[in-house]
């Protein structure tokens, strides 16, 4: 399936040495802050932040931030640092670092410092080309795996992917694509692809998600079965129309049975928040606790 996957994703660019090249190195309140550009696609090259404990020694375990979209297409990376207005306090840099872990978060394709062509423009152009704009994104995250293998301070076995919203998709399809992932956490990001269909919501979402004949292949489920063993926690609100309940429950259903199957069903859960698209307090306390378990 996973070969599968990889197809519909489009032209993908081969895979060449990782370029890195590290632009400031700041000594924030509570984490040491990196600065840097990478070379991960042989097209353009992706600013990124990394962060670390500002004590740490050793081999940390690292945690792939995945930014979310929101309109802010100026944020990008900077979600790390700053936080938005739809997620807890602090900002996940803060709250990674106090538990002993690094991250890192790159800015995806219009994003961030990589804004200049719109969205809607690279969507349509890589859609001519033969590219697909979510497989791009998804590449990108795939090879930042790989940069986080060349440093000497991240242990690459213990290497987890977080995200909200469409940082939570894009979390869920790293996991899936990419077992070098330990255990996968995503906000706000159960979306069904049938569901959508049914009840027609596809115009909540932005077009970067749409992949050419994906539906004809494979569910969200099937996609997220290929996580399992590994640990796989998904936060949701019942209130969140981005992410409608039917199509939570469908998902839930599948992935419980799937990971009952492999022996494994303490290491997947779905927590419902009352909530819309927002990350709750209650939500935010179940990210840490189980990335401390299985982290």
């Amino acid at each position: 399936m996973r070969g599968q996957l990889l197809r519909l994703l489009g032209d993908l660019p081969d895979q060449t040495e990782i370029q890195a090249k590290t632009l400031k190195k700041e000594e924030k309140d509570s984490f040491i802050l990196e600065t840097l550009l990478l070379g991960l696609n042989g097209i353009e090259p992706v600013p990124a932040y990394f962060v670390k404990p500002k004590q740490a020694q050793g081999k940390l375990p690292v945690v792939l931030y995945c930014h979310s979209h929101g309109g802010r297409y100026e944020r990008g990376r900077k979600e790390l640092i700053e936080g938005a207005e739809y997620l807890e306090r602090p900002p996940y840099a803060d709250e990674l670092t106090s538990l002993g872990f690094a991250a890192l978060a790159i800015d995806h394709w219009a994003f961030g410092d990589r804004r200049g062509k719109t969205e809607s423009e690279i969507f349509k152009e890589m859609l001519w080309t033969g590219r697909v704009m979510w497989g791009m994104m998804v590449y990108d995250s795939i090879r930042a795996l790989d940069y986080l293998e060349t440093r000497d301070d991240t242990d690459t076995a213990r290497m987890a992917v977080l995200g909200m919203s469409m940082g939570g998709l894009m979390a869920w399809w790293t996991a899936a694509l990419d077992a070098r992932i330990s255990a996968c956490v995503d906000i706000c990001s159960q979306v069904d692809s049938e569901t959508l269909i049914k009840t027609q919501n596809l115009d909540r979402h932005n077009l970067y998600s749409y992949v050419p004949g994906l539906v004809k292949h494979v569910s969200t489920a099937q996609i997220q079965s290929l996580i399992a063993p590994r640990p796989h926690l998904s936060l949701v609100g019942t209130a969140d129309k981005l992410t409608p309940v039917m199509g939570i429950d469908i998902i839930e259903k599948s992935l419980t049975s799937v990971y009952k199957e492999k022996n494994a069903g303490e290491r997947y859960e779905v927590f419902r928040s009352h909530s819309g698209h927002l990350e709750t307090a209650a939500m935010r306390q179940k990210a840490i606790d189980f990335l401390k378990t299985w982290l």
